[in-house]
């Protein structure tokens, strides 16, 4: 079973990934990664904060408007 930490840590993973890939490899405001993905920019925002337990749908979703894999948003970047 996964601990309530690890869960943090993961949408912690996910909300810098995708703050990084949308400020310093794609240049995208967060309301338009909304727009793109169709999601409301509050949303986005409380997604990147880390706030959000999102669903897989709209992580496909995030991952198209960001024109990247599932994977990237949800993988350690390697430094």
């Amino acid at each position: 079973m996964v601990s309530p930490t690890q869960k943090l840590d993961a949408q912690q993973l996910f909300a810098k990934n995708m703050r990084r890939i949308r400020k310093k490899e794609k240049q995208l405001t967060q309301e338009q990664v909304a727009e793109r993905a169709g999601l409301h920019p509050n949303y986005i925002s409380s997604v990147e904060r880390g706030e959000r337990n999102i669903s897989i749908a709209n992580i496909e979703r995030i991952a198209r408007a960001l024109d990247v894999t599932m994977a990237e948003l949800v993988t350690p970047k390697k430094e």
